[in-house]
């Protein structure tokens, strides 16, 4: 069975210390310590988790590197995460969050997993990521909050 390849941007580790979302977020990196997925970061997510606390940053140090995958920076990405902020899907206050998402679009990963329910996880946002990958030759790309991800 081929091991799905998942971005987690930085709010599902911080989830790991929230009441609210650590079952899920501590189940989602409990599934890809053991093998279920490949997990994708990015350059924005170590820039992001180097500002926080050491037991968020201790989520990602604990995995072994076999789980994990890292992009590299590329001009595409800045390129397709301006296009966002371009066609309004997301403010320049969340350009973060574009990158986030331009990042795993040209990943080509199998979903992006995501507690950001204002800038990633809604329905509005989603389709218009949707409409500017399409535009841009890239596929539309799932995202889900670990909640419809983990098996609890």
């Amino acid at each position: 069975m081929k091991r799905l390849r998942i971005y987690v941007d930085t709010s599902v580790f911080g989830g790991c210390f929230d009441e609210e979302f650590a079952e899920e977020s501590k189940r989602l990196f409990e599934e890809i310590a053991n093998g279920k997925f490949l997990l994708v970061v990015s350059k924005t997510t170590f820039r992001e988790i180097a500002g926080a606390p050491e037991n968020i940053r201790n989520v990602l140090a604990q995995l072994s590197s076999s789980h994990v995958e890292v992009v590299q920076d590329s001009p595409d990405i800045d390129i397709l995460r301006d296009a966002y902020l371009k066609a309004g899907v997301v403010g320049p206050a969340s350009k973060t969050d574009a990158e986030h998402i331009a990042t795993a679009s040209i990943a080509n990963v199998d979903f992006v997993v995501s507690w950001n329910f204002k800038h990633i996880v809604h329905y509005e946002k989603i389709h218009g990521y949707h409409a500017v990958n399409l535009m841009h030759g890239y596929k539309a790309i799932e995202i889900f909050s670990p909640r419809e991800v983990v098996n609890l």
